[in-house]
């Protein structure tokens, strides 16, 4: 499998580089999981393609304001974005400058502090931060909100607010879980009038969401490791919802990430802990039961994780409707609601 088979055509201008002004008023491509035509909604309709008794599972991460600017020793401006926080006000982060930093070398950060470089290992840097109070605190005074390369403008002040879903609470990922930016209060409260069930996992989104697929065999591919917790609530949640005849909606491919590593012998089980999975074709997801996620970047693991679970032609098919009938994509665009492939689906 190449990862050519996972491109596609995305004119430039359908890259939404701004929120709309309502969470709810983006529209929802709906993917039927047979050959039912596909149906043009919006989110604040979600309510209309769900049952009484299901169970929408959150991911509750939230962004840290984790770029940085600073000055080597020797003049060169570098640029940080954090990917992980550490003990003892260290860090895992990816650096940019003209000469990479080494190993005892200083960064003047221009919010105040300084760097010091402890090593590093493939493309991330190990840096100690010598900054006024704790990493975490100090970040959301000094740091910049990290948005995706792909928007092509500086973090205005509405971003702060909107590059956050209303239900962010565990701080930990630089980049959102974009697929719960859809909600907000209105929706919340309609979907609980329909006795539909909300839960929580976390999964906290790290850089190497962004990086590209350099391998031409998808299976030669390695995913960065980010941090999750699949808590027993949520375990006994799902339970619940399956005895009951209901289904698992999960609410981005963060969370499908995160099921799918804490299954166990077919069951959920709780995990806290490392994921490297890597999903694509040929893998079948058994922890959800639809999916409501955004359009995601050509040749890029995660659309080739909603292939897994809806047909890879089908995919391909349903953003090339999405093309055509002018959705926005990529973290402030629109959604798609999937359900899963039918055997023998492409």
């Amino acid at each position: 499998m190449k990862k050519s088979d996972f491109h596609y055509h995305l004119p430039s201008e359908l890259i939404a580089q701004e929120p709309l002004p309502e969470r709810s008023a983006s529209r929802m491509l709906v993917v039927p999981p047979d050959d039912a035509p596909l149906v043009d909604a919006h989110v604040r309709g979600l309510g209309d393609w769900l049952r009484p008794g299901d169970l929408l599972v959150f991911n509750d991460t939230r962004v840290i304001p984790a770029r940085l600017f600073g000055q080597k020793a020797t003049g060169g401006r570098v640029e940080i974005l954090i990917e992980r926080l550490l003990a003892n006000n260290e860090a895992r982060a990816q650096v940019g400058a003209s000469k990479p930093p080494k190993a005892g070398g200083r960064i003047a950060l221009d919010a105040g502090g300084t760097a010091e470089v402890l090593g590093r290992e493939g493309e991330f840097y190990h840096l100690r931060f010598e900054v006024e109070g704790a990493l975490e605190a100090w970040l959301l005074e000094a740091g910049r909100l990290p948005l995706p390369p792909y928007i092509r403008r500086e973090p205005g002040r509405d971003d702060a607010e909107r590059y956050q879903t209303v239900f962010a609470r565990e701080v930990g990922a630089v980049a959102a879980p974009t697929a719960g930016l859809h909600f907000d209060d209105a929706l919340l409260a309609d979907l609980r009038a329909r006795g539909i069930a909300f839960g929580h996992v976390t999964l906290h989104v790290g850089a190497g969401t962004f990086q590209p697929v350099r391998e031409d065999d998808v299976r030669a591919h390695h995913m960065h490791s980010e941090w999750l917790n699949v808590g027993a609530e949520l375990v006994a949640q799902v339970r619940r919802t399956r005895e009951a005849g209901g289904r698992v909606v999960a609410v981005g491919t963060t969370v499908v990430r995160a099921l799918e590593s804490a299954m166990r012998d077919g069951e959920l089980q709780p995990l806290a802990g490392e994921t490297r999975i890597f999903i694509f074709p040929g893998y079948r997801i058994r922890s959800v039961d639809a999916l409501l996620t955004n359009f995601h970047l050509p040749e890029s693991t995660l659309l080739m994780l909603v292939s897994a679970f809806a047909g890879r032609e089908r995919i391909l098919g349903a953003y090339a409707h999405a093309v055509q009938a002018r959705y926005r994509f990529f973290s402030y665009g629109d959604a798609m609601l999937l359900f899963p492939r039918q055997a023998g689906a492409g």
